[in-house]
C-alpha cells in the first residue's frame, strides 16, 4: 500500500515538474510583472500625495506673500510653483488668485501671462473658464473690446456660459452696441440661477438699456452663435 502511494506521489511530482519545466519561466515573469506594477503604482500614489501635500504648503507660501503686497516676489514665486508643481490644481487656483493681485497692482501684462498660463495648462475646465472669464475682464478695462470678445468665444464650460454672455454684453454696452448687448445680457439672465445675487446685477443692466428681464427667452441660449461657442 504504501509502495502504491509512493508510485502516486511520485507521478504526481513529476507532473508537478514538467508543468514548471515548461510555464515556470512565463508564471515567474507574469508575477514579476505584477509586483512591478504594483509597486509602481503604490509609488506613484505616493508621488501625487507628496506632490499634493508640497504644492498644498507652497500655496499657503504665495499667500503670505499676496498679503505682503509685494507683486515681484508674488510673480517669482509663481514661477517657481508652476515649474515645481504646474499639474496640480494648487498651481491654477494660485494662478488665480495671483493675476488678480497682479493687475490690481498694475502690472497688467503679467497679470495677463499668468491667467494666460492658467488657461492654457490647467486640466480642470472650471479654472480655465475662470482664467478666460478674468483675462476677458482685463482686456475690456484695457480698451481691447475685440480680443476679448474672441476670447469669450471659446473654452468656457457650459456652466460658465451665464458669466461669459454677461461679459460680451458688458463689451457691447461699451462699444454702443445696445441690441447686442441687451440680447447677451438676457442670455446671461435666464441662465443665471434665480436666487444668485449676481442676477439681480444683470437684470439692473438689463433696465438700465430699457429692457425687461421677465421677457428673457431661456430658449434663446442655443440660437445664437456666441452661447452656442461657450457648450
Amino acid at each position: 500500500m504504501a509502495s502504491h502511494l509512493d508510485l502516486e506521489e511520485q507521478e504526481q511530482l513529476d507532473q508537478l515538474k514538467a508543468f514548471w519545466n515548461r510555464f515556470g519561466n512565463l508564471i515567474s515573469w507574469v508575477l514579476i510583472a505584477v509586483l512591478a506594477a504594483t509597486a509602481a503604482w503604490n509609488g506613484y500614489q505616493y508621488w501625487q500625495r507628496s506632490q499634493a501635500s508640497q504644492a498644498a504648503a507652497m500655496l499657503d507660501e504665495v499667500q503670505k506673500i499676496e498679503q505682503a503686497g509685494d507683486p515681484e516676489k508674488l510673480l517669482r514665486a509663481f514661477t517657481d510653483m508652476k515649474e515645481r508643481f504646474g499639474k496640480t490644481a494648487y498651481a491654477s487656483q494660485a494662478g488665480l488668485e495671483i493675476g488678480k493681485q497682479l493687475f490690481d497692482a498694475g502690472k497688467v501684462d503679467n497679470a495677463i501671462e499668468v491667467l494666460q498660463w492658467v488657461a492654457d495648462n490647467t486640466s480642470d475646465a472650471g479654472y480655465a473658464s475662470v482664467a478666460r472669464l478674468r483675462w476677458a475682464g482685463i482686456l475690456l478695462e484695457t480698451k481691447q473690446e475685440a480680443q476679448a470678445l474672441k476670447l469669450l468665444a471659446s473654452g468656457i464650460a457650459p456652466e460658465f456660459a451665464a458669466l461669459a454672455a454677461d461679459r460680451r454684453g458688458d463689451i457691447y454696452t461699451l462699444q454702443g452696441e445696445k441690441d447686442k448687448a441687451k440680447a447677451q445680457y438676457q442670455i446671461a439672465y435666464a441662465g443665471l440661477d434665480a436666487q444668485d445675487q449676481y442676477r439681480r446685477l444683470v437684470e439692473v443692466k438689463l433696465n438700465a438699456l430699457g429692457a425687461d428681464p421677465s421677457a428673457s427667452d431661456p430658449g434663446t441660449k442655443d440660437s445664437t452663435p456666441a452661447a452656442a461657442a461657450t457648450k
